[in-house]
């Protein structure tokens, strides 16, 4: 199992999530985890700070953990300014930036995208035009944008690209991913996910993406009623009530590293735990406790 790399989703910092952003990220890095993670959004259900600048600010008081968008939702910005958001992170940071991209889902509705005057239905399309050329202005070489020229100093090395969905977007995982990023999948889903992956990237020419995966996780004693709300939180997102309960990952840390086990099997070369028990420091204690046993 060495090799399994775990990381962990940051709180939306929004009113009444208690500690600082650089207190969130401080401690992931002091209990030893691989990543930290914050997820992008301009209109959600509940207060969400900036995702650029979350990840700015954990990037300025740690060293060595490595900052990841879960996911940025590309289309809501002109890509040049994508592209310089993320090369000015990777310059803050030391190269640290690990590039979840995805098109944005229906559980938040479309004011977002009425708001910055993009049409949601086009979002899949201007996604994949961002995505083919990103790489070129991140590194600040001379890429075409909308028929202009454009070179972004200072440049920085591309981030890798971790791409997330499922059905149809396995295309573009494989066409400009380097990893394939799903949410609350199953080994058998992600088993299969690889396999089409492997043929899709193959006609590209392309190295079958590698694997993270988001998962929800509730360590420790917990009471029961925590776990049936997280439950009804995953069914806003399309699943179904048993798929929720059986996609979360509770129990004890040596519980935990048997599931994280199965998902490595299937492919899965990293995790993103996404703690929904109320003390995120204790959560992490025990996910630290879990990577290590991953590790034997």
């Amino acid at each position: 199992m060495t090799g399994l790399r775990v990381g962990v989703v940051l709180p939306s910092f929004g009113a009444g999530v208690p500690g600082s952003v650089a207190e969130h990220a401080r401690h992931a890095e002091e209990v030893g985890l691989e990543s930290v993670w914050v997820g992008d959004h301009l209109i959600p259900v509940r207060p969400f700070l900036d995702s650029t600048l979350v990840l700015a600010t954990a990037a300025a008081v740690t060293e060595r953990i490595r900052i990841g968008f879960g996911v940025l939702v590309l289309a809501l910005r002109p890509v040049a300014w994508a592209a310089k958001q993320v090369a000015t992170l990777q310059q803050l940071s030391g190269n640290r930036v690990l590039l979840g991209i995805g098109t944005g889902g229906s559980v938040h509705g479309d004011a977002a995208w009425r708001a910055v005057g993009v049409p949601y239905r086009e979002r899949g399309r201007r996604t994949d035009a961002a995505l083919a050329v990103l790489p070129g202005l991140v590194a600040g070489e001379p890429t075409a944008v909308h028929d202009e020229q454009v070179t972004l100093s200072p440049g920085a090395p591309m981030p890798p690209v971790l791409i997330a969905g499922s059905g149809a977007a396995l295309r573009r995982v494989a066409r400009y991913g380097d990893e394939w990023y799903p949410a609350f999948s199953s080994p058998d889903q992600i088993a299969e996910g690889v396999r089409e992956l492997t043929e899709l990237a193959a006609g590209f020419g392309r190295p079958t993406p590698g694997v993270t995966v988001n998962v929800s996780v509730g360590l420790g004693d917990l009471d029961p009623s925590l776990v049936d709300a997280q439950v009804r939180a995953l069914t806003d997102y399309g699943m179904s009530e048993d798929q929720a309960r059986r996609s979360l990952v509770t129990g004890s840390p040596a519980q935990a590293a048997e599931r994280f086990a199965e998902l490595a099997e299937a492919g899965v070369g990293r995790i993103v735990a996404m703690p929904f028990a109320g003390d995120r420091f204790r959560q992490r204690e025990l996910l630290a406790e879990t990577a290590e046993l991953v590790a034997k």
